[in-house]
């Protein structure tokens, strides 16, 4: 065979059949590896979606349901709920009540709020610093944040109590008072009680979120500000506060969150006394629904209080979005 044939043999066009095939195989391989990576994405999406759907989705969609409709214990034997409109949040709404608790979510969550990060701000910038047995008491601080609620405000009860409380037993002991202070059953003082109980059970969850934000900034700016003359005052204007503000904006949206729907406490302290001075959105919306049994204006409240916590979230986040970016 002479040189010629051999290169006409080895140049030759492939045959229309065969065009392409060696690059079919990583093609189909590409094609299945990409379906296998779905489907284990899947595989680990899904119970979690699924937990969601049922547990959080389901009851938030049949409370907005609910709260359209005349839904009275009468409905779970008879199944039948008529259709009510908007008339269960015309009665909430235009009630005396729900003013009352209106006002008195406003003050709890903002004082709670106040209280809580500026003394968990400053918890955590105390912790910032290397001292012994700073980790023993780090560790001690979450523990108002381990114990649940209704033990926490069993406990706050006692000691708050007017005729043997430890509190007041001890502020006569010591001559400041001439009689026990009705730390719970006063009109004007109920609500700055139940307010100081909630800052001391939301400090660890500030202290603990802060201190690890604080963690993150890098030590070398604090040098360089100390090299430029800067007081403690000014690093943490210009230093600690814009490094930590993304932080910051988490901590007070999750507790505002997480103040407006406070039950517990408000409950094993006051049960929302002494006439309504304790009463709030969550306590009106738990009494509606398993005091009076009227389910659906219950569900009307819930419903006001979901809408508050999502527009609280979005526009302060909104607002926040520009300066954590700069």
């Amino acid at each position: 065979m002479s040189i010629t044939s051999v290169h006409e043999a080895t140049t030759a066009p492939t045959a229309p059949g065969q065009r392409g095939e060696g690059h079919a195989a990583p093609r189909v391989s590409a094609r299945a590896s990409a379906w296998r990576h779905r489907l284990v994405t899947a595989l680990f999406i899904g119970p979690a979606v699924l937990y969601m759907l049922l547990f959080f989705g389901y009851p938030v969609v049949q409370n907005v349901i609910m709260g359209f409709q005349h839904y009275t214990i009468t409905t779970f034997f008879t199944g039948e709920a008529p259709w009510a409109g908007w008339s269960n949040y015309t009665e909430v709404l235009t009630s005396p009540l729900f003013r009352t608790a209106a006002a008195n979510t406003v003050i709890f969550t903002v004082g709670s709020i106040l209280g809580q990060f500026l003394c968990g701000l400053g918890l955590a910038l105390f912790f910032r610093r290397r001292f012994p047995l700073s980790g023993a008491l780090r560790s001690l601080i979450l523990l108002p944040w381990l114990i649940p609620l209704i033990v926490a405000s069993a406990v706050w009860k006692w000691l708050l109590d007017t005729d043997a409380g430890a509190l007041n037993r001890v502020l006569i002991g010591s001559g400041l008072v001439e009689s026990g202070i009705p730390w719970l059953s006063s009109t004007g003082l109920a609500l700055f009680t139940v307010i100081m109980v909630n800052i001391w059970i939301g400090i660890p969850f500030n202290a603990v979120i802060l201190h690890g934000g604080l963690q993150t900034i890098p030590q070398e700016l604090y040098e360089a500000g100390s090299i430029d003359g800067t007081s403690r005052w000014q690093a943490f204007r210009h230093i600690t506060w814009p490094m930590l503000r993304p932080v910051v904006s988490v901590v007070l949206v999750l507790g505002v969150v997480y103040t407006l729907k406070v039950l517990d406490i408000i409950l094993g302290l006051t049960e929302g006394g002494p006439a309504n001075a304790t009463q709030t959105l969550a306590t009106q919306a738990y009494q509606l629904s398993f005091a009076t049994f009227d389910f659906g204006q219950g569900a009307a409240v819930s419903n006001i209080l979901i809408l508050i916590s999502l527009l609280f979230a979005a526009v302060y986040l909104r607002l926040n979005r520009r300066p954590v970016d700069e």
